[in-house]
């Protein structure tokens, strides 16, 4: 069952509340539907194995990789670009563990298990091992290959079983890449795209910690303690970049409470964004996008619904001004929800991830 993009707008329309929503509010907190799942299903069961158009991003040492990208990434050569087909497969992971019994069920394991082959993701690691691409979808695409692999792992399921043992190969070497490079980075990437360091090492740390990943996780914490542990008074006002997809203040503040002790990080958050916890914040103003069928400017559809997440998280572990926090979290949610499904693949080929994340995220 197909539902049009024009349903999640309706939703908020007065006249058309009778209509089963694709979320609803939960304990303050806007939260995934059946009906929801089956509609943004579509957008990467549309996507995955369409190989074209396609960003590649790998640096070509000669002419052996002047091809088909689906030689090369046979595993994730839809939906634009490496990582967005990673993100695109987790997503659709997420929803059938969530809503086993979805009517499209069926075709989204097929899909799953012609992709995600133990000789296709042989074929994936082939690129990340060549010394001109050590640094291929670092650190964002590595960081959601861990989250793809943690999905499969906690997910009680013979199909699963199958297929985390298939990309095991690729989440191990990810981890030894991710320990390798954080010894040598001397300072923390604070930006709003792919490379932002905090976001990263928050799914990293997630992954580490499931699967008793010791060394990573002992790699991450020094990192985030060396980085920013005695950060104060994030700079705010000067979010959001015109690219932006992630908050740098907010991502690092979803990573520290990872990180710190529960006493040791409400303090550490009230300084590092004083602004949150006033009575009236006028911080994270939604962010507004002037064309949807910009790569770039539709960014700013996805920072809304990263913000959520991590407006989320923090609500839930900073000891103060929990409501009014997650209330700006559901305003940036009710932003950008409408616009997921916007017609143009510029957007539709990774926000439903983010949607689907922010909306399914437990803390």
């Amino acid at each position: 069952m197909k539902f049009p993009s024009l349903l999640i707008t309706c939703f908020f329309a007065a006249n058309v509340y009778a209509q089963t929503p694709l979320y609803e509010e939960k304990n303050g907190q806007l939260r995934l539907t059946t009906e929801g799942a089956m509609h943004f299903a579509q957008l990467p069961l549309k996507c995955m194995q369409h190989e074209f158009p396609y960003k590649t991003g790998i640096v070509f040492p000669d002419t052996s990789l002047i091809k088909s990208p689906k030689t090369y990434h046979p595993a994730f050569y839809g939906c634009f670009d490496w990582h967005s087909s990673v993100h695109g497969h987790w997503m659709l992971i997420r929803l059938l563990k969530t809503f086993p019994d979805m009517p499209n069920a069926t075709l989204i394991r097929k899909k799953l298990a012609e992709n995600l082959s133990a000789e296709n993701i042989r074929t994936e690691l082939e690129i990340f091992r060549s010394k001109d691409n050590k640094g291929f979808e670092r650190i964002y695409g590595w960081s959601w290959l861990l989250q793809l692999q943690s999905e499969l792992i906690t997910w009680n399921d013979p199909m699963a079983r199958e297929l985390r043992r298939n990309i095991a190969p690729l989440a191990w070497f990810f981890s030894k890449a991710y320990q390798d490079f954080l010894k040598k980075i001397a300072y923390p990437i604070r930006v709003g795209e792919h490379t932002n360091l905090a976001f990263g090492l928050r799914l990293a740390w997630d992954y580490a910690s499931l699967t008793k990943d010791t060394a990573l996780q002992s790699s991450i914490r020094d990192a985030a303690m060396r980085f920013y542990a005695k950060d104060r008074d994030c700079p705010a006002a000067w979010e959001p970049g015109g690219y932006d997809f992630l908050s740098p203040c907010l991502e690092e503040a979803d990573l520290m409470w990872r990180i710190l002790p529960a006493g040791e990080y409400q303090r550490w958050v009230k300084a590092f964004l004083p602004g949150l916890f006033e009575k009236e914040t006028s911080l994270f103003q939604t962010a507004t996008v002037n064309d949807r069928t910009d790569g770039k400017l539709v960014h700013l559809d996805g920072l809304n619904l990263s913000r959520a997440w991590c407006l989320y998280g923090i609500a839930r572990h900073a000891g103060a001004n929990s409501g009014a926090i997650r209330e700006m979290a559901n305003r940036h949610l009710h932003a950008a929800l409408p616009h997921v499904a916007s017609g143009d693949y510029a957007g539709e080929h990774w926000l439903a991830t983010f949607a689907v994340y922010a909306l399914t995220v437990e803390y």
